[in-house]
C-alpha cells in the first residue's frame, strides 16, 4: 500500500495531494502542470515535501512531523524517466547492471535472464544506446530499474518522447511488466488511452490537487469533461 499526504510550494505552484493505493499499476493522471511529476519525485526522494508523510507498506519514507526523510538511494525505488537516461558509452548489458552494482546487490543471473526475456532485449545486450530505437531504449531503462530489485517502480511518462509506432511497440511490454514483474508501479501520463491499457487504479490531478481517486472510470469522466 502506497500512502501519500504531502504539501509543496514550487515557485507560484502549490501542491497539496492525499491518496492511497494498493493496486498493481496506479496512474497519476492529469494535464501538464497538474503536479504528477512533482509527486513521483517526492515519492522517489528527489525533492522533499514541505509538510506531510509518504509511506510504502510498513516503511515510512518521509514524515515531516517525525523528521524522517529516507535518502533516495536507500528507498529501493526504481525510476524510469521520460528519456531513459542510459549511459551512451556503455553497452546495453552494462547499462542493465548499473542499478544492481550501485546498490551493492549480489549478482542474480536467473533474475537477470527473467527480466531480459520479459522485455525481449537479449539480442540488444552488446549494442550501445545510440544504436537503439526509442522504444528499445525505454525497455532497457525499465530493465535497469527492475534489476536493482525495487519494492516500487515509478514511470514518469515513459512514452512521451516516442512516436505512435514506438508507443505501439512498447505498450505490450509495459502490460507484461504489470502482470509479471510482481513490483507495484506508479505510472504518470496525461493520455487516457494509454492508461486504459496499463492502469489498475487512477488518481486524477488538477492544479496540484487530487480531484478523485478510484478505478478506470475516472478516465471516462475525464473524457466527458473534455467534451
Amino acid at each position: 500500500m502506497l500512502s501519500v499526504d504531502v504539501e509543496k510550494r514550487l515557485g507560484e505552484f502549490s501542491l497539496s495531494a492525499t491518496f492511497e493505493s494498493g493496486g498493481k499499476a496506479t496512474a497519476l493522471f492529469g494535464s501538464s502542470g497538474s503536479g504528477k511529476t512533482s509527486i513521483v519525485n517526492m515519492i522517489a526522494g528527489l525533492i522533499a515535501p514541505d509538510r506531510g508523510r509518504i509511506a510504502f507498506d510498513d516503511v515510512v519514507l518521509f514524515d515531516s512531523s517525525a523528521r524522517v526523510n529516507v535518502p533516495a538511494h536507500r528507498r529501493r525505488i526504481g525510476y524510469v524517466f521520460q528519456e531513459g537516461r542510459l549511459f551512451p558509452h556503455l553497452s546495453v548489458a552494462v547499462n542493465l547492471d548499473y542499478g544492481r552494482r550501485m546498490n551493492g546487490l549480489t549478482p542474480d543471473p536467473q533474475e537477470q535472464q527473467r527480466v531480459v526475456d520479459m522485455l525481449d532485449i537479449g539480442h540488444l545486450l552488446k549494442r550501445r544506446p545510440g544504436r537503439l530505437s526509442g522504444g528499445e531504449r525505454q525497455r532497457i531503462a525499465v530493465g535497469r530499474a527492475l534489476l536493482m530489485r525495487p519494492r516500487l517502480l515509478l514511470l514518469d511518462e515513459p512514452l512521451a518522447s516516442l512516436d505512435a509506432a514506438r508507443k505501439r511497440e512498447i505498450l505490450p511490454y509495459l502490460v507484461r511488466l504489470r502482470d509479471e514483474a510482481q513490483v507495484p508501479m506508479v505510472y504518470v501520463s496525461h493520455h487516457a488511452g494509454e492508461l486504459r491499457r496499463i492502469a489498475t487504479a487512477v488518481v486524477r490531478l488538477e492544479g496540484g490537487r487530487v480531484r478523485a481517486a478510484g478505478g478506470l472510470e475516472l478516465l471516462d469522466e475525464a473524457d466527458a469533461d473534455a467534451l
